[in-house]
């Protein structure tokens, strides 16, 4: 059974919402840091920090995260809307891992979504259920 993951954008966030080319651009990112911090250490950190190629269909809804390895299989990510805890309907990017995803994905995809939360101060609702909030708070 597949499961998600949920980065939520409330109040307190830099965002109100992505669209999917900013998700991307977040990835991209994220790639682009690792594969800094791997020029400094002179290792070749970035293949190994994200080892996965965005691919897409003619969909303009979701892509997927496509691993370059036996270790990593697909991570799906698309924006769309979720409940909050209050209730009301608020916009997210909802990350899915398939049936056929490894724990390295899980991982991965537990880091990625952690990145982006904090980047954007947004709420996030892992996996597992629990909650971790990058927003600022009263």
């Amino acid at each position: 059974m597949s499961q998600s993951a949920y980065i939520k954008f409330v109040q307190g966030s830099s965002v109100e919402k992505l669209t999917l080319q900013e998700i991307k651009n977040e990835l991209i990112s994220y790639r682009e840091q690792t594969s800094l911090t791997g020029s400094q250490l002179d290792w070749d950190y970035a293949e190994a920090a994200f080892p996965y190629t965005i691919e897409s269909k003619d969909d303009d809804r979701w892509f997927y995260l496509k691993g370059i390895n036996h270790l990593y299989k697909h991570i799906i990510f698309g924006p769309g809307e979720t409940a909050s805890a209050a209730g009301q309907n608020v916009p997210c990017v909802q990350v899915v891992l398939p049936e056929e995803a490894t724990h390295g994905d899980k991982s991965k995809a537990n880091e990625l979504c952690k990145y982006i939360a904090k980047q954007l101060k947004a709420e996030l609702t892992m996996f597992n259920g629990r909650t971790i909030y990058f927003n600022p708070r009263k």
